[in-house]
Order: C-alpha cells, then sequence, then structure tokens
C-alpha cells in the first residue's frame, strides 16, 4: 500500500475518534456544571478539561487566564484554529477521507462527509446553544456509525488495519490523559480543605469519569459495588474487556500493526508487544503503589513514540 494512502486512513481515523473523545469529555462536564457544585469544584472542571488535551496555553493566549465555561464550549467545539475542537478534528477528519475517497467505499465516504455538512448545518443554527448535550450526543453517535460503516463494509485488507490502528492509538492516548488529569484533580481535592458533601462528591466525581468513557454500566456489572478510585483504575487500564480501556487499546494496535508488519517495522512491533504485555501481567496495586501519575506518564511516552514509529515505518514524513 502507497504510504500516502495508509497515512490518510490512519489520521481519518484518529481525527474521527479525536472528536468524539472530544464530546465525550465536554458532555460530561457541562452535565456536571448543572449539579449543586461549588465554584472552585467546577472551575477545576473546566481547566482539566482543558490540560486533557495540554491547551491551557492556547486558551489563555486566546482569551484570557480567566477560564469561562461557555468560551471553553466555544473552544473546544467551534474553534477551527484549535486543533483539537470537534470542528478542526471533522474537518481533517472529511479531507483524509476525501483524498482516498478511490480506496473507501461509498457507505463510509457518503458516511464521513454526511457528517462534517451536518455539523455545518448544526453549529450554523442556535441547535448547540439551546442544547449542548444533544450534539455531543450527535458526535458521539457519527463516531460510533463511521467505525460500524467501516467494519461492516470495508474489505479486511491493509487499508482497513490502518483505519483501525489509528482508532485505537488515538483511544489509549486519550483514556490515559482523562485518567492521569482526573485523578491528580482527585488528590488534590482529598488532601485540600475538607468538604461538607465528600462522599457525594466522590460518587459525581468518578462516576462522570466513568460515563465519560461509556464505563458506567460496565463498572456496575463487573464490580457490583459502590464506585471506588482503585477499580475505576483498574477498570479503564488493565480490564481487556473494557473497549475503552488502556489494555483493549493497546490489544487491538498490536493486532493491526502485526497484519500490516513489514521488513522495517520489527522494532516498532516489538515496543507495542511488550507494552500490551505491560498491561497484560500488571496489578492494580503495583500501579498505585508506584504511583499512578507516573505510570500513566510513562504510558503516555510509550503510545506517541509508537505513534511516532508507525509513522516512521508505514505513513508519510509529514506532522499532523
Amino acid at each position: 500500500m502507497l504510504s500516502r494512502t495508509a497515512d490518510h486512513l490512519f489520521w481519518m481515523s484518529r481525527y474521527t475518534e479525536r472528536a468524539e473523545n472530544t464530546a465525550r469529555m465536554l458532555d460530561v462536564n457541562h452535565q456536571t456544571a448543572l449539579l449543586p457544585l461549588s465554584a472552585v469544584v467546577a472551575q477545576q472542571g473546566w481547566e482539566g478539561l482543558l490540560a486533557i488535551s495540554e491547551l491551557v496555553p492556547l486558551y489563555t493566549a486566546r482569551h484570557g487566564a480567566a477560564i469561562a465555561p461557555r468560551q471553553v464550549l466555544d473552544f473546544m467545539v467551534r474553534d477551527e484554529n484549535n486543533p483539537s475542537s470537534i470542528v478542526a478534528c471533522l474537518r481533517a477528519a472529511r479531507e483524509n477521507a476525501r483524498a482516498v475517497r478511490g480506496v473507501l467505499t461509498t457507505e463510509l465516504w457518503e458516511t464521513q462527509n454526511q457528517t462534517w455538512l451536518e455539523m455545518t448545518r448544526l453549529l450554523g443554527s442556535d441547535e448547540f446553544e439551546r442544547d449542548p448535550g444533544r450534539f455531543f450526543e450527535w458526535v458521539k453517535y457519527r463516531s460510533h456509525l463511521s467505525r460500524g460503516v467501516a467494519v461492516g463494509t470495508m474489505l479486511q485488507d491493509e487499508a482497513f488495519h490502518f483505519y483501525r490502528m489509528g482508532s485505537f492509538l488515538e483511544r489509549a492516548d486519550n483514556t490515559a490523559r482523562l485518567l492521569d488529569v482526573k485523578f491528580h484533580a482527585a488528590q488534590n481535592d482529598f488532601f485540600g480543605a475538607v468538604r461538607e458533601t465528600e462522599q457525594e462528591y466522590d460518587f459525581y466525581h468518578w462516576s462522570a469519569i466513568l460515563r465519560s468513557v461509556s464505563g458506567f454500566e460496565v463498572y456496575r456489572k463487573v464490580y457490583r459495588d459502590v464506585i471506588s478510585p482503585e477499580r475505576v483504575a483498574e477498570l479503564l487500564i488493565l480490564r481487556a474487556d473494557m473497549p475503552r480501556s488502556l489494555a483493549a487499546s493497546l490489544n487491538e494496535v498490536v493486532n493491526n500493526l502485526s497484519v500490516v508488519a513489514n521488513d522495517h517495522s520489527g522494532e516498532t512491533l516489538r515496543r507495542a508487544g511488550k507494552l500490551k504485555a505491560d498491561l497484560q501481567y500488571a496489578r492494580i496495586d503495583e500501579i498505585l503503589a508506584t504511583g499512578l501519575h507516573a505510570f500513566l506518564t510513562q504510558f503516555l511516552d510509550r503510545v506517541n513514540e509508537l505513534g511516532r514509529r508507525i509513522s516512521k515505518d508505514f505513513l508519510l514524513p509529514n506532522v499532523h
């Protein structure tokens, strides 16, 4: 396969997945902001959302140090100069799809194209302002639809495997960032001033994290107990049967990378396999004992290095 074609498919899926993850985090933050929480806690939620995508410097350069919920929503949804905004991601996904129109099935191209056209219409009206939650659900649905159409219509050749690889590499990155920021926020709250409604806050905090990755019902089914930080971490890091966990994402990356492996990608596959094995045989008590932040920081470094190596071995040398 031409590296140019593989590159477009890889990044088409990454940008679609990134738009979905942004919508998930915005939706949870928007819903949580409606709860009777203190202004400080609500502010930390919006700051954390920008921190997850490493966008605090860009936001403050554009809007100043004061973080206002409405400005954050506009920045993360509409701002075309923000590379992680929903508009920017879906535009990039559509442009990458258009570049390899001949490789995609008609159904997949029409899904990508219709998503862009419909989003333009939605943001051109006042529907987003009237009901942000409904818009975020729409973004998630369109991402689900895109993946489903790809699985249901594409020949499972190299093009398909590059498409899938991009989706799950992006998912691993986003889930790790979410966990790192949210657990850090919880630790700061715990060691800070004592809250009168600490128990209720903890439930909302951890359940919000689970809902942002469609994990609330899964958690109840797996653990059948009150929500605890340790089990949230275990579910989203080590459970290979949880679709958005780090373990599940790396399993998919390795499986797809194995199929497209070439004479130059042996070291990349070895590193991906080692990262998969580290997750497969890890225990959550050991991870927490050595420090969750250190573990997730190292994981993100390894995932980013894996992405760079995949680009070097298979894709175009340009920067996205």
